[in-house]
């Protein structure tokens, strides 16, 4: 085999393995049992198995489980450990901050940012329910300056 051949090769590779963790990474996002992922996968492709399908049918797999909400993880949640899952006492917290975090459009390396310079904690997952409460205060507050100001700009 050519080298050129061989790279080729490898990243349709690397594709087929990305895509098939999306859709099952989906699979467990959305709740789905095995039957069902099956039905759903058989309905679009005909196939009752992802290692079986080409990589048109992987799209329209993944763009299915996009339409039911699925949703990937930016490479900045992964970063900051936020696609773990967190304690219940700082759940609702921390989904707040990622709410307004991506109403602002900011990745959580600003609120782990924060968390730094607040508290002199690394992470925003390892702050305490009393701390979140003020960094998720200190969020409102820019979120809330950052509308004034363009109010104020649209009005001029």
């Amino acid at each position: 085999m050519k080298p050129k051949e061989q790279t080729q090769n490898e990243t349709q590779a690397n594709f087929r393995r990305k895509d098939l963790a999306k859709i099952h990474i989906a699979k467990k996002q959305l709740g789905m049992d095995d039957k069902t992922y099956r039905e759903m996968l058989f309905n679009i492709t005909g196939f009752r198995s992802a290692a079986d399908l080409d990589s048109k049918q992987r799209w329209a797999v993944i763009k299915h489980l996009k339409a039911r909400n699925y949703r990937s993880q930016h490479k900045s949640a992964k970063a900051s450990g936020m696609n773990r899952t967190t304690a219940p006492d700082r759940a609702p917290l921390l989904s707040k901050i990622g709410a307004i975090l991506f109403h602002l459009s900011l990745p959580w390396s600003y609120a782990d940012g924060m968390a730094k310079k607040m508290f002199g904690v690394d992470k925003a997952r390892w702050l305490r329910p009393d701390q979140l409460h003020k960094v998720t205060a200190a969020l409102i507050y820019h979120q809330k300056r950052i509308y004034k100001r363009k109010e104020g700009s649209v009005k001029s």
